[in-house]
């Protein structure tokens, strides 16, 4: 576990190991954070682009009495940070915010946001599930309060992995959702106050968190950046292949620059969910449909009249003749829809 904690905490820029704290999954962190730090009376700030593992939290902790605002986004799915900002009031605890949208991957400006909640003196929790492992991170530079990813996604480890960086001195306002055994400070009733142990009780996922080393072994070696820049080769690729399609919406930022790495789409008259299974029964090509557990977005991007959207997610290990394979089974079942 020291190794894995080390490599992850080099990976993404903490300032030291035991700044970061393993999670059962990203859902799982993100409910650390956020169940953890606020209080009835608290406000926080969201965005509509926000995924459920955020939304459902924060509306169950309304329920209890914690003020929330969200933020509406753009037609990319982009929100704005002048508006985020101008949300903060007296009570405002936290902004939490998505690093980028799991719909349209349009990456959120974070740093601005950053910036702007320190001069508020509000903490910032990043959802980096779409940008772990896709987009260099540096926790320290960005001087966030917390950060939260999945082990799974970009970092490339197994299911039941996940992360929460928490920066110095915030542990303190974040109580432990969990406490038991620690393997530290035994003689104690209390729940340990120093990291990573505050957090970690109970056996953790042992065989999970060796793949995850072994996967941000091989991140490392590679480079994020490396993987960054092989991933926006295949997003242009992929972006204009099915923008060149009769009948094919593509949703999203047009710059790829500004995507950590998905494309959406969806086709005139055709249900996403019928889309995605012609991909996967007639063509092999696995693609995601549906909201994307991000319900609120939709009606920013206009793919609520379509269901949702069919995603395509290309990773390091994809290649470009996969992505046109993938243009050109979308082309098929673009004309076939047409025809009839």
């Amino acid at each position: 576990m020291d190794r894995t904690r080390k490599r992850v905490a080099d990976l993404l820029g903490a300032p030291a190991a035991e700044r970061i704290v393993f999670a059962f999954n990203g859902t799982d962190a993100l409910n650390m954070a956020l169940h953890g730090l606020l209080r009835p009376g608290d406000h926080v700030v969201t965005t509509a682009a926000e995924h459920n593992s955020v939304m459902r939290p924060l509306h169950a902790l309304r329920k209890r009495g914690v003020e929330m605002t969200i933020v509406p986004v753009d037609a990319a799915g982009r929100v704005d940070p002048d508006t985020l900002v101008a949300a903060i009031g007296p009570a405002t605890r936290c902004i939490a915010v998505t690093h980028a949208s799991n719909v349209t991957g349009a990456v959120q400006p974070v740093e601005a946001i950053v910036a702007r909640a320190r001069e508020h003196g509000v903490a910032v929790l990043i959802d980096a599930a779409q940008t772990a492992g896709h987009v260099p991170l540096d926790v320290r530079r960005l001087g966030c309060s917390l950060l939260a990813c999945s082990g799974h996604k970009g970092l490339l480890g197994p299911l039941g992995t996940g992360v929460l960086y928490v920066a110095e001195g915030m542990e303190q306002q974040i109580e432990p959702l969990r406490q038991g055994g620690t393997g530290s400070f035994s003689e104690l009733l209390e729940q340990p106050q120093t990291m990573p142990d505050r957090f970690e009780s109970g056996n953790p996922n042992v065989v999970g968190l060796l793949g995850l080393e072994a996967a941000v072994e091989w991140l490392t070696s590679r480079t994020v950046s490396a993987v960054r820049a092989h991933i926006v080769e295949l997003l242009r690729r992929l972006r204009d292949g099915l923008a060149s399609i009769p009948g094919v919406r593509v949703f999203g930022p047009e710059d790829v620059q500004a995507n950590a790495g998905i494309v959406s789409f969806a086709l005139t008259g055709a249900d996403v969910q019928t889309v995605a299974s012609v991909l996967d029964q007639r063509f092999g090509i696995e693609a995601r449909a549906g909201l994307h557990c991000a319900p609120l977005i939709h009606a920013a991007i206009g793919s609520d009249a379509f269901g949702g959207t069919v995603r395509f997610a290309p990773g390091p290990f994809t290649t470009p003749e996969e992505i046109d394979a993938a243009v050109a089974a979308v082309e098929q079942i673009a004309h076939a829809f047409v025809s009839a």
